[in-house]
C-alpha cells in the first residue's frame, strides 16, 4: 500500500494488536484459557496413577488398588475430553470473532479514502488484503494460538514434573533447550521473510485478475484472453514458488526440531533403562519418566510447527496493520463547523476564491491555478473546454475528493474544509455520463442515498425521473434487480435511476457531469426533461459536452490549461470569438 518500507513489527507489536481485537470478548478468552489450563494439569497428572498402578498395584499384586487407579485415569480422561471441548469452541469462537471485525474494521477504514487514493492502487491487491491476509490471521487467533498456549504448559509442566521424578536425567534433557531456541529465532526471521513474500505474490495475482474479469468486454474484444491469462499465470507461478521456498524452510524447520526432540527422548530412555537396572529408578518412575519425556518432546514439535505459522500470519498481519494505520488524506477537521441554517435563505452559495491544485503524484504539473467564481443559490454554471482542461478536477474540489493546493472553496460562506464530510456531501449530489448503480434492486439503487426512505418519497422520485412508464413494464417492478454495475438495464435508464437517487437526496447542490453525451436523441430528450426537473431551484455545476446544456446556463465558464479564460453567457460568448466560439465552430461542443 504505502510506498514507504516499514521495519517488521515485533512479535510483542503483534500481540499486543491481537489482543486489543480480543479484548472485548475478554469473557470467552478467560473462560477458554481457564479450561485450556484445568486440561493442560489434568494432562500433567494423568501419568501419576500409571506410576502409582506399577510401583504399587503391579509390585505388590493388588488388584483393588489397580482398579482405583485405573478409574482415576478414566475420569481425568474424561475431565481433559470435557475441557477440550469448550476450549476448542471458544478459541474457534474467538477466531472467527476477530477475523470478522478486523474484515469489516478494515472495509470502514478503506471507505474513508478519497477516491484519488484508490487510483493510485490496485483493486485486486486491497481485495487480497480484506481477504487473503485477514484470513491468514485466522487460525493463528483461533486454533493455532490455543494449541500454542497448550503446548507450552504441557512443556513447561512436563519440564517440572521431569525434575521432580529425576532431576540428572532432566538436566541432561535442558542440554537441547538453547540450541533450539537459537534455532528457533533464527529460522522464524526467514519464515517470515517469506511469508510476506508469498501474501505480496498472491495480492499482485488478485489484482491481475480483478483487472481483466472487471474489463472482461476489453479483453474478448482485442482478443487479449491469451494475454491476461499469461500474465495472470505468471504471477500465479511466481506465488506458488513462493509458497514452496516457504513450505521448504518450515519442513527442515519442524523436521530439525522433530529429530532432535526425539533424539533426546531415546538417550534418555537408554539412560534411564540403566538407572533402572542399577536399582536407581523404579519402573513406575522410568515409566513416568518416559511419558513426560515424549510430552515435552511433542510439545515442542507442536511448538516448532506453530511457529512457522505464526510468522507467516506475522506476514500478513503486518500488511493489514499497514492498511489499518494509514491515514486518510482527506479527514474531518479536529473542530468541525455547521454549516449556517437562515430560515428564509436558500441554501447552496458555493465559492471558488483564486484556487490552485496540483496533483501529489505529478507536483510539477498544475492543474488548475488561480480559478476564481461563485454559484449562487439556483443558479446553473457551466464549465467547458478541451479534454485536460480541469473541468472534472474543480467537480472533485467542490466535493472533497481532493483539497486545493491553494485558495480556498467555500459553501454557504465555510470553507470545505472545516466542514464535516458527512455534513458537506449530504448537501450535494451527483449524475454523471456513466453513473454507476450496484447489484440489487432498483428500488436499493434509487434509495442508495436515503434508504430509509418511504415508497411514496421513492414513486415521486421515479415519476420525476421519467421512470413510470418503465417501471410499468417490468414484471418485478421496483424490485426489479439490475446486475453488477446496472448491466441489465440501458443507459438511458441507468441515467434516469441515477436522477431518481438525486432527486430523492434532494440536495442543495447538485454536479452534472454531462449526463446526456452518450445517449441517442430519443433517450437524450427523455434524459434532459428529467434533469430540468432535477436541476430547479437548485446551485448546479455542469461539466459540459454538449451545446444544449450550457445554452441556458447563469454563467459558462470557459477553461484551458487549468485557467478560466473565458466567461459569460452563450450569446456574449459567441460574439466574443474566441475559445468558446472555436470549441462550438469545431463540434467539440455539440
Amino acid at each position: 500500500m504505502s510506498t514507504v518500507a516499514t521495519a517488521p513489527m515485533s512479535l510483542a507489536s503483534h500481540a499486543a494488536r491481537l489482543w486489543a481485537l480480543i479484548r472485548p470478548y475478554r469473557g470467552r478468552w478467560l473462560l477458554a484459557t481457564a479450561a485450556l489450563v484445568v486440561g493442560g494439569l489434568t494432562n500433567l497428572v494423568l501419568p501419576q496413577p500409571v506410576r502409582f498402578a506399577i510401583d504399587d498395584a503391579l509390585v505388590h499384586g493388588d488388584l483393588g488398588r489397580l482398579e482405583l487407579f485405573a478409574w482415576l485415569a478414566v475420569a481425568g480422561f474424561v475431565l481433559l475430553g470435557g475441557v477440550t471441548v469448550l476450549r476448542h469452541y471458544l478459541m474457534s469462537w474467538l477466531g472467527n470473532r476477530v477475523v470478522s471485525d478486523l474484515r469489516q474494521r478494515a472495509f470502514a477504514h478503506l471507505l474513508r479514502f478519497p477516491p484519488g487514493w484508490f487510483h493510485e492502487r490496485r483493486t485486486g491487491e486491497l481485495v487480497s488484503r480484506l481477504t487473503d491476509d485477514i484470513g491468514a490471521i485466522q487460525n493463528t487467533v483461533g486454533s493455532e494460538l490455543s494449541m500454542a498456549l497448550r503446548s507450552s504448559l504441557s512443556a513447561v509442566g512436563g519440564l517440572v514434573m521431569l525434575f521432580v521424578t529425576s532431576p540428572l536425567l532432566s538436566a541432561l534433557a535442558l542440554v537441547l533447550v538453547p540450541p533450539l531456541s537459537i534455532l528457533s529465532v533464527r529460522i522464524g526471521r526467514r519464515l517470515r521473510r517469506q511469508a510476506r513474500a508469498m501474501q505480496d505474490e498472491l495480492a499482485a495475482a488478485n489484482a491481475s485478475l480483478e483487472e481483466a474479469v472487471s474489463a472482461i468486454d476489453t479483453v474478448q474484444i482485442f482478443n487479449a484472453e491469451d494475454h491476461e491469462l499469461a500474465r495472470y499465470r505468471h504471477r500465479i507461478e511466481a506465488s506458488f514458488s513462493a509458497s514452496n521456498r516457504l513450505a521448504l524452510s518450515r519442513g527442515l524447520f519442524v523436521g530439525l526440531v522433530e529429530i532432535a526432540a526425539f533424539g533426546v527422548v531415546t538417550a534418555l530412555l537408554y539412560l534411564g533403562a540403566r538407572e533402572v537396572l542399577a536399582k536407581e529408578l523404579t519402573p513406575g518412575a522410568m515409566t513416568t519418566f518416559l511419558i513426560y519425556t515424549l510430552m515435552v518432546a511433542t510439545s515442542l514439535a507442536t511448538l516448532a510447527g506453530l511457529w512457522g505459522n505464526l510468522q507467516r500470519a506475522m506476514g500478513a498481519s503486518e500488511r493489514v496493520f499497514e492498511l489499518l494505520d494509514e491515514r486518510p488524506p482527506i479527514a474531518d477537521p479536529p473542530a468541525p463547523r455547521e454549516l449556517p441554517a437562515v430560515p428564509g435563505v436558500a441554501s447552496g452559495h458555493v465559492a471558488f476564491s483564486h484556487v490552485d491544485f496540483l496533483y501529489p503524484s505529478r507536483p510539477d504539473v498544475p492543474v488548475l491555478q488561480d480559478v476564481a467564481f461563485t454559484i449562487a443559490p439556483g443558479e446553473v454554471v457551466a464549465l467547458v473546454g478541451r479534454s485536460g482542461a480541469g473541468k472534472s478536477t474543480i467537480a472533485a474540489l467542490l466535493q472533497r475528493f481532493w483539497d486545493p493546493s491553494g485558495g480556498a472553496i467555500t459553501l454557504d460562506g465555510v470553507d470545505l474544509r472545516a466542514l464535516r464530510l458527512a455534513d458537506l456531501r449530504r448537501g450535494m449530489a451527483a449524475v454523471s455520463q456513466d453513473p454507476v448503480l450496484f447489484s440489487g434492486t432498483l428500488r436499493d439503487n434509487i434509495a442508495y442515498g436515503r434508504p430509509d426512505a418511504d415508497d411514496a418519497a421513492v414513486a415521486a422520485a421515479v415519476r420525476d425521473a421519467g421512470l413510470e412508464a418503465f417501471v410499468a413494464r417490468l414484471p418485478q417492478g421496483l424490485a426489479t434487480l439490475v446486475g453488477e454495475r446496472g448491466v441489465k438495464i440501458s443507459g438511458g435508464e441507468r441515467q434516469r435511476v441515477a436522477i431518481a437517487r438525486a432527486l430523492l437526496a434532494d440536495p442543495s447542490v447538485l454536479i452534472l457531469d454531462e449526463a446526456t453525451s452518450h445517449l441517442d436523441s430519443d433517450n437524450e430528450r427523455l434524459v434532459q426533461a428529467a434533469l430540468d426537473r432535477l436541476m430547479h431551484n437548485r446551485t448546479t455545476l455542469v461539466i459540459a459536452h454538449r451545446l444544449a446544456t450550457v445554452r441556458n446556463a447563469s454563467e459558462i465558464l470557459v477553461l484551458d490549461h487549468g485557467r478560466i479564460v473565458e466567461r459569460g453567457r452563450h450569446d456574449a460568448l459567441i460574439a466574443r470569438d474566441g475559445l468558446y466560439a472555436a470549441l462550438v465552430r469545431t463540434q467539440a461542443l455539440d
